[in-house]
């Protein structure tokens, strides 16, 4: 059961002219008896690839065969440039090359610039962010009869983020248990990423955590590409065609340098509750 949300709508600033995409949100829920939620996915994508796409269809499959979720829709959240992690592209490429991607993929996913382009938001609060704009401002999603049901955001990542979860440390514990508690993730198994181990260390939520194998094995990653691309490599088939354009287009990534010297874990410091005690929270992506 989802509990109290301890963050306030007034405290959400918005970047300049945004409005929250919701064009392929599905309002009317298809099963009255599931619980419908939004899948979202924090990272990087610098640049996007297949598996990201992918991880949502792995998750659709999860979902139907061994849930009682429906998903409603999908988003892609990028992080905002303070990030300042090596390879990170201005926020504007970024979001063009999953908004490219998301056109390329089912009708379900979006991209959510609303992280993107401000200061550094922590996952905690980007799951507000969702809970706020889907059920507050929209209403939630109704059945065929009329009746409003709230939807509940999750996390959507890889298991790689899962063992950072696991690192004392590393995250704070009341952002902790307000992801995992409150919202919930489905966590996709990466090639040298044990999820098991990892779990057992959070096992005050594991009801709330849903581990999805990959039956075909694919360890794509941005940083290869980025690789590949630095070594005049092609990188199409890891990536959309009109992301491969786009890269190509802009001659993005060609003479990539680290744009910060340091070499700390995450998407950057996190604060505790009281503003004491700051914290790295890792992403999951590269």
């Amino acid at each position: 059961m989802a509990q109290p949300n301890v963050h306030l709508a007034e405290s959400f600033t918005n970047p300049p002219n945004y409005s929250f995409p919701h064009h392929r949100l599905n309002r009317t829920l298809r099963d009255p008896t599931k619980t419908p939620i939004v899948l979202v996915a924090c990272g990087s994508f610098s640049p996007v690839t297949y598996l990201h796409l992918r991880m949502f269809e792995m998750a659709k499959d999860y979902v139907r065969q061994n849930t009682d979720f429906e998903i409603v829709g999908g988003y892609l959240s990028p992080v905002s440039d303070m990030y300042k992690k090596p390879g990170l592209l201005s926020a504007r490429h970024r979001v063009n090359m999953c908004t490219l991607a998301a056109e390329e993929s089912d009708n379900s996913l979006m991209v959510d610039p609303w992280e993107a382009f401000q200061s550094y938001q922590r996952t905690a609060i980007v799951l507000d962010h969702f809970d706020h704009e889907i059920n507050t401002v929209l209403g939630g999603v109704q059945t065929a009869d009329g009746e409003r049901r709230t939807v509940r955001p999750m996390l959507l990542a890889g298991s790689d983020l899962i063992a950072t979860m696991s690192e004392p440390g590393v995250w704070s514990y009341a952002d902790l248990d307000h992801i995992l508690g409150r919202y919930g993730c489905l966590i996709v198994e990466r090639a040298g990423s044990g999820m098991d181990q990892a779990v057992d260390s959070l096992a005050r939520w594991r009801n709330n955590i849903y581990l999805i194998s990959q039956l075909i094995q694919n360890d794509v990653s941005s940083t290869k590409v980025r690789l590949f691309l630095r070594r005049g490599l092609s990188v199409r088939y890891l990536l959309p065609n009109s992301v491969v354009d786009y890269i190509e287009q802009h001659g993005l990534y060609l003479d990539e340098a680290p744009n910060t010297s340091t070499t700390e874990k995450g998407k950057g410091k996190d604060r505790e509750v009281n503003g004491s005690n700051p914290r790295t929270e890792a992403s999951q992506k590269c």
